[in-house]
């Protein structure tokens, strides 16, 4: 067994939303409270594919607390379980 891993603690699954952008090489990864809602709403930015830009703004529940993204500026959105204590 791994050190640091007991056997009273389960690992739990959670869901984050992986924001891709225009220009950068890694996600912003998101953390929020209805994760597939999320992913629909700018997977929707995405399918409409508007040359108007908006500002979508964010509260999150992970290390980013706040976000705001100019629609234009997505590029793929995914969905990504993790595991975790």
């Amino acid at each position: 067994m791994p050190q640091g891993f007991s056997q009273g603690s389960p690992m739990k699954k959670r869901l984050s939303v992986l924001v891709f952008l225009k220009g950068t090489t890694a996600p912003i990864v998101l953390y929020v409270d209805n994760p597939l809602e999320l992913y629909e709403e700018l997977n929707q930015v995405l399918k409409l594919n508007s040359q108007t830009p908006k500002i979508i703004e964010k509260n999150t529940n992970g290390p980013v607390k706040r976000v705001s993204i100019q629609s234009t500026q997505i590029c793929a959105v995914a969905l990504q379980e993790e595991q975790y204590m």
